[in-house]
């Protein structure tokens, strides 16, 4: 049975940004998508630091994209899920 994350990855990933422990982040997006199913060495982890939107608590947010190391385009359902807002 899958553990139940009350966070969302996103959301995680900002917190570590946020309280200095960006060094951290990609080693949690390689967890997450060994629980996935899927070989983080086949990825290339980018993130992106931006503004909140408007209406939330938080002054920013870090968009993770993944990028395939061969070429691939990753599939739209995995790059959907590891931004998913809460």
């Amino acid at each position: 049975m899958a553990r139940y994350e009350p966070y969302t990855l996103q959301m995680q990933i900002t917190r570590m940004y946020q309280e200095g422990q960006s060094l951290f982040a990609k080693t949690k997006v390689a967890d997450w998508l060994r629980e996935r199913n899927e070989d983080p060495a086949a990825y290339d982890v980018i993130f992106h630091q931006k503004p909140a939107p408007p209406g939330s608590k938080e002054v920013m947010v870090v968009e993770i994209e993944l990028r395939r190391r061969d070429g691939q385009p990753v599939e739209a359902w995995l790059q959907q899920q590891v931004n998913h807002h809460a």
